[in-house]
């Protein structure tokens, strides 16, 4: 594996999640979240624990860096990037959010907001991921 690609492949998509993390969760959902009241750190709250959310993104940018780099084919990128995201997105909008629903009172739209969000984040963050890798 190429370091300085995987380096420069696991920042792109960092940069990818915590803009489009805050753009979904911070800006298009924060009314829906504003409005589950205690079961949601406040503002002050979440501030105080940023580093915990920036450290999740690291580890999961250098996890879906390096899923790719060992997967990446002689294909064309922009179809690879975009497979990839889509099964980041069964497995990491899909399957959490229903876990997330399942065992805590989420309000059903608020659960499908975040899956059909989690669906263009996955695939931007695919785009990013194959762009970085392609040939």
């Amino acid at each position: 594996m190429n370091g300085k690609r995987y380096a420069l492949a696991a920042l792109a998509v960092f940069v990818c999640m915590m803009t489009t993390g805050f753009v979904v969760h911070g800006t298009l959902l924060g009314p829906d979240y504003k409005a589950l009241g205690p079961l949601m750190r406040g503002q002050d709250d979440q501030a105080a624990h940023f580093l915990s959310m920036v450290l999740a993104h690291v580890a999961m940018a250098l996890g879906i860096a390096w899923i790719y780099a060992k997967g990446v084919e002689a294909k064309p990128w922009l179809a690879q990037g975009l497979r990839f995201g889509l099964a980041f997105w069964l497995v990491g909008s899909v399957g959490v959010y229903l876990i997330y629903f399942a065992v805590q009172p989420l309000p059903s739209g608020l659960v499908t907001k975040q899956i059909v969000y989690g669906l263009a984040e996955s695939l931007l963050m695919g785009m990013v991921v194959a762009a970085v890798y392609r040939k």
